[in-house]
């Protein structure tokens, strides 16, 4: 099940041409995938992507991995401990899994990995994320904010 993206969000706004405009579908309870090939304007050393691009899709994943319980949490990232193993290509189809580990009543602890075409793992994240603050979310215009689900042709403004 595909989840909602929004319009200006560096990670996954699909109205931001700066930006990743990633799309996470839920693969299981808890769990979020997107596949991605990262394009070169986010170029660190020549063919690699920037490990600050690298941690922005980690923190991303890591974040998203809540919004696939029942209910959906949305929350904040509090810490982010990211590990490079290998160079993450440009170029390359990605496959990037966000996952919960503990869903405690005001925290969740969550995992991100980036797999390379061959399954190898080229980075990876733990995450500690606490919830919105109460009514964040609820006095957010969401509509405003383009906050839905996209077919995949969708274009927004």
């Amino acid at each position: 099940m595909r989840q909602p993206n929004s319009r200006s969000c560096f990670a996954c706004g699909l109205g931001n041409d700066s930006g990743l405009q990633l799309r996470f579908d839920i693969t299981a309870p808890g769990e979020v995938t997107t596949l991605y090939s990262v394009p070169p304007q986010f170029q660190g050393f020549p063919g690699v992507v920037h490990g600050g691009i690298v941690a922005a899709m980690l923190d991303e994943v890591c974040f998203r991995a809540p919004m696939g319980v029942s209910p959906p949490r949305f929350m904040f990232t509090a810490r982010l401990e990211v590990r490079y193993r290998k160079n993450v290509p440009l170029d390359t189809p990605l496959r990037i899994v966000g996952r919960v580990v503990k869903n405690k009543s005001r925290t969740v602890t969550s995992t991100g990995v980036i797999y390379g075409p061959q399954g190898d793992v080229l980075a990876e994240a733990n995450a500690l994320l606490v919830d919105a603050p109460l009514g964040a979310v609820d006095e957010a215009d969401l509509d405003a904010l383009g906050w839905k689900i996209y077919a995949d042709e969708e274009v927004t403004p």
